[in-house]
């Protein structure tokens, strides 16, 4: 049984059909790269399945249980995570704190927080340990708004991380940073995706980067799915070379 199946899902806005009746799944352990030109819809098939948007039709089952209509909440709490394009975190607090605050909130202490933030020394280490992973551990006293960008990108995706999900979505970790932060940042999430026994859906741009790092590629175009494989599959696929610009053998000319 996959950890994820999408079945028939659609989502309008108006007359634009922006998720136009997507089938995929995704099976446990695995590193998935959702794909296509601006506009394909594949932030809003993130939207969908992690609760911020209602689908109009179709459903979601997550790890066995039927998640279509679950609020965000409800869906963090079965194990689906996610990190934003824009990265949304708590400018003024520390990176120790960010991520203290999402394991106050998966423990439900949330309301606590102020009585508990200097007291709880389990979360205190489990936060740590988290920032250690993302290779972030020498700036856990640092506001986040110092931070340069791709360390508040991985500080964003540790967030996440700190949830303790079976599912990760990060929307586009690796926009607006340099070629050697790219590597820098996917090295620390696919060994952590990896370590962790996790599944991750990444939304990405730059092919050198989803070819390195995946075993599934799924391409969404005008809202469906086009092409779903392994890299090796989809570079072999002519409506995928299309949609690129490229021809099979072009790749690093």
């Amino acid at each position: 049984m996959p950890l994820l199946a999408v079945e028939g899902l659609r989502k309008s806005f108006g007359d634009h059909r922006a998720v136009d009746g997507v089938d995929f799944s995704i099976e446990a352990q695995r590193l998935i790269s959702l794909v296509g030109s601006n506009g394909a819809g594949k932030t809003t098939l993130v939207n969908l399945i992690t609760g911020f948007l209602q689908p109009d039709e179709g459903r979601i089952v997550f790890d066995g249980q039927d998640v279509t209509r679950l609020p965000v909440y409800g869906r963090i709490k079965a194990g689906i995570a996610r990190s934003f394009q824009l990265v949304n975190l708590f400018d003024a607090l520390s990176v120790l704190d960010n991520v203290r605050l999402a394991i106050f909130s998966r423990d439900n202490k949330i309301h606590q927080v102020m009585r508990l933030a200097e007291r709880d020394r389990a979360a205190e280490a489990e936060a740590r340990e988290v920032i250690g992973e993302f290779g972030l551990a020498d700036k856990w006293s640092v506001a986040a708004s110092g931070l340069a960008q791709g360390e508040r990108k991985l500080l964003d995706v540790a967030v996440a991380y700190a949830l303790r999900p079976k599912l990760i979505l990060l929307d586009e970790p690796t926009s607006g940073v340099g070629t050697r932060e790219k590597s820098f940042i996917m090295d620390r999430v696919e060994a952590v995706v990896r370590s962790g026994g996790l599944s991750a859906v990444i939304v990405e741009h730059d092919m050198d980067i989803v070819f390195k790092y995946s075993d599934r590629i799924v391409m969404m175009h005008e809202g469906r799915v086009l092409a779903e494989g392994t890299p090796q599959e989809i570079v072999r696929d002519e409506r995928v070379a299309a949609m690129l610009g490229r021809r099979e053998g072009e790749r690093g000319e």
